[in-house]
């Protein structure tokens, strides 16, 4: 996303391929209060670091901003790409996709990796074609899986095992999400969630939400995981990512 102070990805809780219902299209919905988290010139700093992108991620910024929708940012893309390629991932899966913004940066990086196989999985349909239009002029058809569904289940009915899994479902389903997604990752593979600050709600006591309380369930199961060796990347509102070690 373009990410001014206090990003909307909690607009995500309906459409993120957790919801199940898909006779609606995703609106997202006005973001709560978030805490600030970083000095402000920290972002633009950042930002200024990412080198030149294609003008269709650019494009796909500019659409995010107009419409309010969430993603990741160029920091957090170039940090995926950066990822995708020290690991030569050539098998990525990625749960609750929005229109592909963080899926370009893996199949950009897959591509370059040698090619193989990006999934985007996103409940709603109009998405996934946004995801396949901006996908396509970016020239990464060639790399890319479609399905639309709910995320988790798909993972389990395509099956297989990823270099990389990147999710980033309703919040309250990331504890339920871990089990199936570790049986899916190779050993020395990647599992990123998403959001894994919450905007700093994740230390406040006071709040008890379902989403909340389903990103600190999810962190001290991985971090508690001896599978696993994790840590969390104060990039944006936080990136937790895990090694599978066994």
């Amino acid at each position: 996303m373009h990410e001014p102070s206090g990003a909307v990805e909690s607009a995500r809780t309906a459409h993120e391929v957790g919801a199940g219902s898909t006779s609606e299209p995703f609106s997202p919905s006005p973001a709560p209060k978030r805490a600030e988290l970083y000095h402000p010139q920290l972002l633009p700093y950042l930002e200024s670091l990412v080198p030149p992108r294609p003008s269709v991620l650019q494009a796909m910024e500019a659409h995010a901003k107009a419409t309010n929708f969430p993603i990741v940012g160029p920091v957090v893309g170039q940090f995926f790409y950066v990822l995708t390629r020290m690991l030569g991932a050539r098998r990525v899966f990625e749960l609750g996709s929005g229109f592909g913004y963080s899926t370009a940066w893996f199949a950009l990086a897959v591509r370059e990796n040698g090619g193989g196989e990006v999934h985007h999985v996103v409940w709603d349909e109009s998405l996934s074609q946004q995801a396949r239009e901006f996908l396509g002029q970016l020239g990464v058809l060639e790399v890319m899986r479609f399905h639309v569904g709910e995320a988790v289940q798909t993972l389990q009915q395509v099956g297989g095992e990823y270099d990389l899994i990147f999710c980033d479902i309703d919040k309250d389903g990331y504890p339920a999400s871990l089990p199936v997604i570790k049986r899916h990752l190779r050993v020395g593979g990647v599992v990123l969630y998403d959001n894994a600050l919450w905007s700093g709600r994740v230390w406040d006591e006071s709040d008890t939400s379902a989403a909340t309380q389903g990103i600190r369930e999810l962190t001290q199961m991985l971090t508690r995981d001896t599978d696993f060796a994790t840590t969390l990347l104060p990039l944006r509102d936080g990136v937790l990512m895990a090694v599978k070690l066994r």
